[in-house]
């Protein structure tokens, strides 16, 4: 025990003195009472360890025993999974001017799981809620969710950390504002008055979770970085992500383009997780699409072979005289949202007898509860068929 102790504390001071981290000039961007001292100041290490080293150590060990012990084969999950995309995701952060030991943050966000999913719908690997994800360029619509590709959720989250760090000036606190929102950190900060997680832990001004969460990434990082002193011995590993991107025509079935390349959709879909139905989107020109690195010119000999019009699925519903947006939806079963992201918006402005209008393919498409037709419900109605219930129920009464 003494020498497990030894050993994180060991880690500890090498991660402090030896990491750099984003080094950009700080300015104070948090108000403080006038009575109160400043609390951002610049720093110029990726400084996560508190002065009193014991405590700290303590509530490491905590997490470190939770993953080793407790949810060991889980964990061991996690970091399997990670040998896919630490690679890449490293060479990200460190072009962003960042620490890499940041990339060790999926590990207890989701377990490195790109279809992550959580109970306040944050999504992807490193669960962004979808107003911060569209607010540092992801796009979320009908057709993908950029918050599940690995690559483009990495570049999201190191330009999130760095705006963190800038407000903060505090690795430890950017942290905290990365679980709980820039917003609640800033407050308790504020009404504390001074810059330092750790003796906020000692209010109720955070909520338990993010009083726990660095505590818990630092155990994180301790393990990844020597499993084998952790009971992690035979950690399963996997090849990095290595991948060509194809600029094509949108869109075109996913399963075309695995065809092209000679490999299995499983491929294209895992290389690809932000697509989520059978084709690249149609609301864009063109789309850049991943394939294994080693298939590109075949792929580019077999795709040119194919027509245009033979490269993207879809089934056809006719217009029938008295056709509106709703009847068609009504007739498909399926909702008008996906009418209007499969058909430019002019069809349906006047609606002809013969228009085809294009729906989505039967044998490739499995409609989600928003996807479905829903009839509405007439207010009217329903006021009516209450008032009829209340009268029947004072007759009944009255006759007894």
């Amino acid at each position: 025990m003494v020498m497990k102790k030894f050993a994180i504390l060991f880690f500890f001071v090498i991660l402090n003195f030896s990491i750099p981290c984003y080094s950009e000039d700080i300015t104070p961007t948090i108000k403080q009472d006038e009575k109160k001292e400043a609390i951002i100041a610049k720093d110029e290490e990726f400084q996560l360890l508190p002065d009193t080293k014991q405590s700290f150590i303590e509530k490491v060990e905590k997490n470190i025993s939770l993953f080793s012990e407790n949810l060991k084969e889980r964990f061991s999950i996690w970091l399997s999974r990670s040998t896919k995309y630490i690679e890449k995701m490293k060479e990200i952060l460190t072009e962003k001017g960042l620490p890499e030991d940041l990339v060790y943050l999926p590990l207890i966000e989701s377990g490195f799981n790109v279809n992550a999913r959580s109970r306040a719908k944050a999504v992807g690997p490193w669960q962004f809620i979808e107003s911060t994800a569209k607010r540092y360029g992801l796009v979320i619509d009908w057709w993908r969710d950029e918050r599940k590709d690995p690559i483009k959720s990495t570049v999201a989250a190191a330009e999130y950390l760095k705006y963190l760090y800038k407000m903060f000036g505090d690795w430890s606190l950017a942290l905290a504002a990365y679980n709980a929102g820039e917003g609640r950190v800033y407050r308790a900060v504020n009404r504390f008055g001074e810059n330092d997680y750790w003796n906020l832990l000692n209010t109720t001004y955070l909520p338990n979770e993010t009083k726990n969460y660095v505590p818990k990434y630092i155990a994180a990082i301790t393990i990844a970085k020597q499993p084998e002193n952790y009971g992690f011995d035979s950690i399963k590993k996997h090849e990095s992500m290595s991948y060509a991107e194809i600029n094509i025509p949108s869109p075109t079935d996913l399963a075309v383009i695995a065809k092209c390349a000679q490999v299995d959709v499983t491929i294209i879909k895992e290389l690809n997780p932000e697509l989520k139905r059978w084709s690249t989107p149609m609301n864009v020109q063109n789309y850049t699409i991943r394939i294994p690195e080693e298939k590109k010119d075949i792929f580019m000999s077999n795709f040119e072979q194919i027509p245009s019009k033979k490269r993207f699925s879809h089934d056809t519903y006719i217009v029938k005289k008295g056709d509106t947006v709703y009847k068609i939806a009504k007739k498909t079963g399926l909702s008008t949202t996906v009418l209007y992201e499969m058909n430019e918006t002019e069809i349906f402005k006047q609606l002809k007898p013969g228009t085809q209008i294009m729906i989505p393919p039967h044998d490739k498409f499995t409609p989600s509860n928003e996807d479905k037709f829903y009839e509405k419900k007439s207010v009217k109605k329903t006021k009516v068929a209450k008032k009829k219930s209340s009268s029947t129920k004072n007759r009944k009464k009255i006759r007894r």
